[in-house]
């Protein structure tokens, strides 16, 4: 090792150590969190509100509507102020479901495990079950006029492999060090790499679904067992079934095991019948949708905004607990939290401190997105690329983010923001009795952080116990209170309680990362999660 190097690695050293001395953790304040979060917890009492009463929350659904009048009466009831909603859109039209059920006869009578795909058109009927089998236009031209009136599978077989390992699993010493030791992320091109053949095939067969016209479309998901169904939303030929002007066809996704049974006596020649009976119906008239905004008002940096927050909405076949009652449950509980630790202390936080729950998460970040518009940055239309900083994104210290199942947090993704290590390490420290104690410098995808990191704020989310998040309840059927895990959510909700009140406190906002506009125009990044 050079000199040079060796003097570059003690600097860094010495400039950590002195940061992480410099930071000033207020024990007393930690002390009445843990109170107030841990011994006093009402995480599970949230939960029950959200996923219980008033699951699930579909983007643009009534019940969406009624859950976010419920959020703003308890927020405003608990003593935060400026309790609002914030428009964002158009959306377009919403969709509920008020009854489905589908049975199979073939060889004999069985009922079907499926869900309807939200968006899908009400049906009723009953039909023959075909398999359209096409890889290039010339097959898929043989079945013209075969499929009006039919049950289209879209799917091969799946097969299925019993389990030897437990779904569900946490952190071991292993992955947190693969966590830790994780560079500094690349940053992600905004080009589009879709391969173009393989798209104009599949738009092709979507439309030749849709000159058809088969009772509906059935397909089974990549993933999930015994039951367990992952469901989302219908697709059209062309646009987004939220579209008011688009035909959608009826889709519905089945339980694998039932989905095979089907394909399996197809294959022996044995037909088939479905019948099918949905009732859906497209609310949401004015397209419009909106996130719901709450704050604990600051004192000398009243200006300054620390933001915290998670996506209020779910998809519909479950009651939306782990993606993401519990992100909001904690989110929420923390706000509560920190109220009570006001009152109780006296102390008041130096900036503003504002929550924020955001909706249209699930369709593309589009809650989160339309309050960077409205507040942080302009952008050319249907693009994600901001051009031009608005004077609100240099009052934003930080925004925390939880958004991936009801696993307990284990430390920070700092999304290749160094600087804040040395500060997060500090704030770590006291709940190392709790096991949050790692920080990963790699970034995670797919959440609401990304539209702040995005304008160069400082955008967190938090490194949690897998669970069976992706293994079970992730948009799926199974994601109930019943997968909720109360201790880890009011573990979360106090650590979340402290890093909020701390970033408040600070003399100085959060350290960012460099960050220039883009000046030309460039491909939107609109991916769903």
């Amino acid at each position: 090792m050079t000199n040079r190097l060796l003097v570059l690695v003690f600097m860094l050293f010495t400039a950590f150590t002195l940061a992480t001395a410099q930071e000033e953790v207020n024990k007393d304040i930690n002390d009445l969190i843990r109170k107030h979060g841990l011994d006093q917890s009402q995480a599970m009492e949230i939960a029950g509100w959200i996923t219980d009463v008033y699951g699930p929350r579909l983007t643009g659904s009534p019940m969406l509507d009624k859950a976010t009048e419920w959020a703003q009466n308890t927020l405003t009831e608990w003593g935060m102020t400026n309790v609002h909603l914030e428009s964002w859109g158009p959306f377009g039209r919403g969709w509920e479901m008020t009854h489905f059920e589908m049975h199979a006869n073939g060889p004999g009578y069985w009922p079907v495990i499926a869900y309807p795909k939200a968006w899908s058109p009400s049906v009723k009927g009953t039909g023959e079950v075909i398999y359209l089998q096409a890889t290039n236009e010339e097959e898929l031209a043989t079945y013209k006029g075969k499929l009006k009136g039919k049950f289209v599978l879209f799917d091969t077989i799946r097969q299925v492999e019993e389990l030897f390992e437990p779904a569900a699993k946490r952190h071991d010493a292993e992955s947190l060090l693969e966590l830790a030791n994780a560079p500094e992320p690349t940053p992600r091109p905004r080009s589009n790499y879709r391969n173009l053949s393989g798209f104009t095939f599949n738009q092709k067969i979507w439309q030749f679904l849709s000159e058809e016209q088969p009772l509906a479309v059935l397909d089974r998901s990549y993933k999930g067992d015994l039951g367990t169904v992952f469901v989302s939303g219908a697709r059209t030929a062309e646009g987004r079934a939220q579209n008011t002007d688009r035909e959608v066809i009826p889709q519905f996704t089945l339980a694998v095991e039932h989905y095979n049974r089907i394909f399996r006596n197809l294959q022996r020649g044995i037909p088939v019948q479905l019948s099918v009976e949905l009732e859906a119906h497209y609310t949401n008239p004015d397209e419009m949708e909106h996130n719901i905004i709450a704050e604990i008002p600051g004192t000398d940096l009243k200006d300054e905004v620390v933001m915290f927050g998670a996506h209020f909405d779910s998809w519909h076949t479950g009651t939306g607990a782990t993606d993401n009652g519990a992100g909001s449950t904690v989110m929420m509980e923390a706000a509560r939290i920190l109220l009570e630790t006001i009152k109780e202390s006296g102390i008041q936080p130096r900036r503003t401190l504002r929550l924020a729950l955001w909706t249209g998460e699930e369709q593309g970040l589009f809650g989160s997105r339309g309050y960077s518009r409205e507040h942080f940055a302009e952008f050319p239309p249907d693009n994600n690329t901001p051009q031009s900083l608005k004077p609100e994104q240099g009052k934003i210290s930080a925004y925390y983010n939880l958004d991936n199942g009801t696993g307990k947090i284990r430390g920070v993704y700092m999304q290749g923001n160094a600087a804040v290590g040395p500060i997060f390490r500090a704030w770590l420290e006291p709940f190392k009795d709790l096991d949050a104690s790692t920080l990963s410098l790699s970034n995670t995808g797919g959440t609401d952080h990304l539209a702040f990191d995005a304008v160069g704020i400082p955008g967190f989310q938090f490194i949690q116990e897998p669970m069976a998040y992706f293994s079970r309840t992730h948009h799926s059927n199974m994601d109930n209170l019943d997968h909720l895990v109360e201790a880890d959510l009011a573990q979360a909700a106090t650590i979340i309680a402290s890093f909020v009140f701390h970033t408040a406190m600070r003399d100085e906002m959060m350290p960012r990362k460099p960050f220039e506009v883009e000046t030309t125009e460039k491909e939107s990044d609109s991916s769903e999660k």
